[in-house]
């Protein structure tokens, strides 16, 4: 380093003093010549290697992907990546194409008002939902993500009994395929993928209520690549769920559960223990010589019949929800299926519901707090009923009570028409935006 000093002339005041120059380099030498480029070239480098470190790349939308009406080619590597990485917003609204079918099929079922008011009526409640709902309904196909197939089976009543009878519904659900796959291009481009049914009957699409019958039948082979909705789910294989399918609530009409609470409010006194109403066979009665509900609700009646604690009553009663808001647990042992209607009546109405059906799978597990608003008693601990609800009672009744008065977890059981941001329509709206990482590409005529 070379230091010089410069002196200067004492006529010119402002330029008195002195300075010091610094030279790292003879001026001729290459590098001091070209310096300010390297400089710029590194600093240039640097910068530009910092940006991509800090700031990764948008990823691409599985949207963009999979809905491109006019894309004639796909990559399975592709779309297998997106179904493992991507995940849905709970706000998602997935577009939804309605059928309109011949009337037969849905409206004229109607005209017997138990139609849209009992227990299987989902499949009426989410129809009418959807075509309310203009953020949801579509009429132009191309927008679709989903199209929906209408068809009530579970409004058949029986004269005998007065309870649906779905012997008819293969034969109905078929006609109506057969329909929409001949008139219709939409069927045919995924096979029948992106279509979804409604099944809110004992066991689902295999279309009848004793389980050894719904097993030999099977789901009909037209309905294998279709999307379900139904009432029954258990967490072990099952035939009649071996099928892309959602989980639902079976039907509580809203309407019946606010009438109830006008009168009796959800945080009111409950001076019963423990309630069930509904049938409970002492022996076999039906054709088959089987215990409904693989005698669980017979060991019930046997072992807790004349317990004081226990209110059983084996006949119907229509103001019975009445009882449920003054009861502390609600008995939910399995029918024939593993679901019941009481596993809703009781959260909507702040009785704690005793779930007594193995491997049940419950409606929008993944978010109603199942584990937390409810107890599960395994079958073969029925008869330990009394001890079990006792020790609940006694430790954090008060706890699962209090949040089972979350008026979401409430809401999210519930069909309302309109659909409201919450309730069970919308829960199965958010099931099934997951479920488009499964669509493959479909291919659009011009």
């Amino acid at each position: 380093m070379v230091m010089q000093t410069s002196k200067h002339s004492s006529k010119s005041p402002r330029n008195r003093g002195f300075y010091v120059k610094m030279k790292l380099l003879p001026t001729s030498t290459f590098i001091y010549r070209y310096f300010k480029w390297f400089l710029w070239f590194f600093l240039s480098f640097y910068f530009f290697i910092s940006f991509h470190i800090t700031h990764k790349p948008p990823s691409l939308s599985k949207t963009t992907f999979l809905h491109h009406p006019y894309l004639k080619t796909t990559s399975r590597a592709l779309i297998e990546s997106l179904k493992k990485t991507t995940q849905y917003p709970k706000t998602i609204v997935p577009k939804v194409y309605i059928y309109n079918l011949p009337s037969k099929f849905n409206k004229d079922w109607l005209t017997n008002p138990r139609c849209s008011n009992h227990l299987f009526a989902s499949e009426v409640a989410i129809h009418k939902a959807l075509l309310d709902n203009n953020d949801v309904r579509t009429l132009d196909y191309r927008e679709a993500d989903f199209f929906f197939v209408p068809v009530y089976v579970a409004c058949n009543f029986s004269t005998s009994n007065g309870f649906p009878a779905i012997g008819h519904a293969r034969q109905l659900v078929h006609e109506a395929v057969e329909i929409i796959s001949s008139e219709f291009g939409f069927w045919n481009w995924s096979n029948g993928a992106d279509h979804i049914f409604v099944a809110s009957h004992d066991y689902g699409a295999c279309f009848h209520a004793m389980e050894d019958r719904a097993k030999a039948d099977g789901i009909p082979e037209f309905m294998k690549n279709s999307i379900i909705l139904q009432t029954f789910g258990v967490e072990h294989y099952h035939p009649c769920q071996d099928v892309e399918n959602v989980v639902v609530p079976p039907y509580i009409p809203p309407e019946s559960v606010r009438r109830t609470l006008e009168k009796s409010p959800i945080d009111g006194r409950r001076d019963i223990f423990a309630f069930f109403r509904g049938k409970m066979e002492v022996h076999p009665k039906n054709i088959s010589g089987r215990f409904y509900s693989k005698k669980v609700r017979t060991v019930i009646w046997e072992k807790y019949g004349g317990d004081r604690r226990f209110y059983l009553k084996r006949k119907r009663f229509g103001g019975y929800q009445s009882e449920i808001v003054r009861s502390k647990f609600c008995l939910c042992p399995l029918g024939w299926a593993p679901w019941s209607p009481r596993l809703v009546e009781s959260v909507v109405l702040g009785c704690v519901p005793v779930i007594i059906a193995d491997g049940i799978r419950l409606p929008f597990s993944s978010t109603v707090p199942w584990a937390e608003i409810s107890l599960t008693v395994a079958e073969r601990d029925v008869d330990k009923l009394g001890p079990i609800l006792e020790h609940v009672m006694r430790t954090n009744l008060t706890s699962i009570q209090r949040k089972l008065r979350d008026p979401d977890v409430r809401k999210a059981l519930l069909f309302n028409d309109p659909m409201i941001q919450g309730d069970a329509t919308w829960h199965v709206l958010q099931a099934l935006s997951m479920k488009k990482s499964y669509k493959k590409w479909r291919v659009l005529s011009e």
